[in-house]
């Protein structure tokens, strides 16, 4: 204990409160009293049967701590089992859930046993990330329990929670042979498709240089495009992959999770101007190896190393080629590596999804275009990234900034009429500024050159929502999730055609689940609040609307107005006359 009475200790947090505390009290606050004593009871129970110290019990909170991460994880499964089975006698919307969090971390703990930081406030927040009667854990805890309690785990990915500087990894915690519950449909294992199929795992970098790992999913990323080309061929899209990188993962389920029966793994090593790539393809449904290979080239023939990945992978798995997939299987010649470098380092940038890497990606656009000048990606990059500030007012953006983009997307496509990274983005400049039939036609293109490209699936969803085909624009959008069903952003498009289509009860679920994989989206609550309030449930309207103006203080409905390019302004007008019924709005 330090002078000032307080010790810093490494503990086991576990946060919890009651889903939807204040309806109950409003409904029948005597049984919701007596409810709240019967759960506290349980929780103080398990909690010191497995070790634990409570902490406080404020309300319909709790807040204890553990010396074992094992015994907290543990506290949490009992406690949810003893609430669900003894609420199972009540009816659905009188029944008492409570969402647990649990945190390994630094914690400072007070002379009068109170404690706070860092290690609290993220239990607290991956509590706010759970499903009513769920569990929620950081990585810290899945790597201390591990295959010591009969869980299983579901990776919600990378969240950024508010007031913690850094992204916290989420995991999903059920009971052995217990079923995820269904907003976490996108999680449950996936049915292989009826013809090869594939996920490419993020390479390691082991050039012994930390600053190169940027490199290393560059060239991952570029195998993913090259394999996402052939249409004998199912491929998971990036995004859902790395989801996977820096684990220890095991193939079996990976494959189970993605739906895939092999997994590419490898590393990749460079050195001044040359490049060692290792790779190994491994059956899913047994983890063993199907092949394992050295490549080794100059870094100026990179897209040749790449080419003979793909080929390898084309032979092994037997896929049949087109004859349009194999005219444009042809040798595509050096790359001049300066420039090369710039664009997968600016690629890397624009995923951080945010202003100063957009900011930073487009510098480094701006310079491998200087360098190589036909170097047609890098123009579609630029596009997007000016389509991407124009849309969240990053970096003050200039007025016609959707034009621009638009000239560059164009650009891109005559450097290479054979891209399909650059029909996409000429279709994604086209929707954002309302040229929403070539928009559809210039995804269309970018699918035929590549029949796994998720984004262009998404791109293709949204073209076909602004011109009123909501029922299109779900199967697009679903085909897309299939392709990367880790990315969330699909998951909101679907809940807006459901939305737009007053299916509110598939809209509310399906935004639930996007906001368990993006747990700050300003947008999609501001959906829901619209959709409660077209239900008439004005109190989690203004609730969800709270919680909005706490991540997003600046936002206003007339933000998702001005930048949606509906045909028909009629969904606008529901999602605005959704607010104006739940008081929001005038």
């Amino acid at each position: 204990m330090s002078g000032s009475g307080q010790r810093i200790r490494l503990m086991a947090i576990l946060a919890a409160d009651a889903a939807g505390y204040s309806r109950l009290m409003a409904a029948d606050e005597s049984s919701t009293v007596a409810a709240l004593d019967a759960a506290r009871r349980v929780f103080r129970g398990q909690i010191e049967a497995n070790q634990g110290r409570v902490i406080d019990m404020a309300g319909d909170s709790v807040l204890s701590v553990f010396e074992l991460a094992t015994s907290a994880v543990s506290a949490a499964l009992a406690i949810q089992k003893a609430l669900d089975a003894a609420s199972s006698v009540l009816p659905e919307e009188r029944r008492m859930r409570f969402r647990i969090g649990v945190h390994l971390g630094e914690i400072i703990e007070k002379a009068d046993d109170t404690v706070y930081g860092d290690g609290v406030n993220i239990a607290a927040r991956l509590e706010g990330l759970c499903e009513p009667g769920g569990i929620t854990v950081s990585d810290a805890v899945y790597g201390a329990v591990r295959g010591k309690v009969a869980a299983r785990f579901v990776d919600q990915g990378e969240q950024q929670v508010k007031n913690i500087a850094y992204p916290v990894r989420a995991f999903r915690v059920t009971p052995e042979g217990q079923a995820a519950s269904a907003p976490a449909a996108a999680t449950r294992p996936l049915a292989p498709p009826d013809k090869p199929s594939l996920a490419v795992l993020p390479f390691t970098n082991m050039s012994g240089d930390p600053e190169q790992e940027y490199f290393a999913d560059g060239i991952t990323e570029d195998i993913i495009t090259d394999v996402s080309k052939l249409s004998g061929l199912f491929v998971i899209a990036r995004n859902s992959s790395f989801t996977f990188k820096k684990q220890n993962v095991d193939v079996k389920e990976v494959g189970r999770k993605l739906g895939v029966r092999h997994v590419l793994e490898g590393s990749v090593r460079k050195a001044g101007q040359k490049v060692r790539i290792n790779v190994q393809l491994i059956d899913a449904a047994s983890g063993g190896h199907v092949w394992a290979e050295r490549f080794d080239r100059d870094l100026e023939d990179i897209f040749a190393l790449q080419d003979e990945v793909t080929q390898k992978i084309v032979e092994t798995l037997k896929v049949t080629l087109t004859g349009s997939e194999q005219a444009r299987r042809e040798e595509r010649g050096k790359v001049n590596s300066e420039a090369y470098d710039y664009f997968i380092r600016a690629r890397g940038l624009i995923l951080q999804f945010n202003a100063q890497g957009a900011s930073e990606a487009r510098a480094m656009l701006e310079r491998a275009l200087e360098i190589d000048p036909g170097l047609a990606q890098a123009y579609a990059y630029m596009s997007v990234v000016y389509c991407t500030e124009y849309l969240n007012r990053w970096n003050d953006p200039a007025p016609d900034q959707l034009e621009q983009a638009l000239v560059l997307a164009r650009r891109a496509v005559k450097a290479n009429e054979l891209d399909p990274i650059s029909h996409n983005a000429l279709a994604i400049a086209l929707m954002w500024n309302a040229k929403l039939d070539e928009a559809e036609r210039e995804a269309r293109r970018a699918i035929e050159l590549e029949p796994n490209y998720a984004e262009a699936y998404g791109t293709l969803g949204g073209a076909l929502h602004f011109t009123g085909r909501h029922e299109e624009s779900i199967a697009s959008c679903e085909q897309a999730l299939r392709l990367d069903p880790q990315f969330h952003l699909w998951i909101h498009a679907i809940g807006r055609a459901q939305f737009t289509l007053k299916r509110f009860n598939e809209a509310e679920a399906t935004f639930k689940r996007r906001l368990i994989h993006m747990p700050r989206s300003d947008v999609t609550r501001a959906y829901l609040a619209s959709l409660y309030g077209h239900s008439g449930r004005q109190d989690e309207a203004r609730q969800i609307w709270r919680e909005l103006m706490e991540i997003n203080p600046k936002y206003t409905p007339e933000l998702t107005l001005r930048v949606l390019p509906y045909r028909d302004r009629a969904p606008l007008e529901h999602f605005i006359e959704g607010l104006r019924k739940a008081r929001l709005t005038h």
